[in-house]
């Protein structure tokens, strides 16, 4: 509990000295998060293109993240739920103290997870998933989905959307990122 403690009090430390450089210099803010984030026990394979500093992130061991992996403000990273101790409760077996299941999240490569989405325990997201903002998903993300709503519904395949897209970039304003 001490250890937790101190390591969730070092990492906001270290996300502090980072803050003023996330929106400005994206590329030597993410080398500098990806490291802090690894330090703390996040597995990556690969490298995270974008975490904003406002993530939330449960249990930093519990977290894989892959390659191109891009999660926005206010996504919380939820590998905790204590809800078991209600249920529980709920059938007249009280426990003496409180219960949770604890539970990894994986998230694949080439994965966009919008503002305030909310990823529950035991999630697995696999590879070119859109996960859109205020989503609130559980359980395994098949390969080339999108996702949206509360709970997450799979509404359409990624490639499918993204010739879309591809097709209306001559005809729209579109912003492109330096490198």
């Amino acid at each position: 509990m001490v250890k937790r403690l101190f390591k969730k009090l070092i990492f906001h430390f270290f996300k502090m000295l980072l803050i003023p450089l996330d929106g400005r210099f994206p590329r030597i803010y993410m080398r500098m998060y990806n490291i802090v984030l690894a330090m703390m026990g996040v597995k990556m394979n690969g490298t995270p293109r974008y975490i904003s500093t406002h993530v939330r992130f449960d249990d930093f061991e519990k977290i894989h993240l892959s390659e191109r992996v891009v999660i926005s403000e206010k996504v919380i990273l939820l590998t905790h739920d204590y809800s078991v101790t209600t249920g529980l409760m709920a059938l007249g077996n009280t426990p003496k103290t409180d219960i949770a299941f604890i539970k990894e999240i994986k998230i694949g490569n080439n994965v966009f997870i919008g503002m305030g989405a909310i990823i529950l325990p035991g999630t697995v997201i696999n590879d070119n998933v859109v996960i859109g903002a205020g989503s609130v998903v559980r359980g395994t993300i098949e390969t080339d989905s999108i996702v949206i709503g509360n709970p997450g519904q799979v509404i359409g395949k990624l490639s499918e959307k993204s010739q879309k897209w591809e097709s209306q970039l001559a005809q729209s304003s579109i912003q492109i990122d330096k490198k």
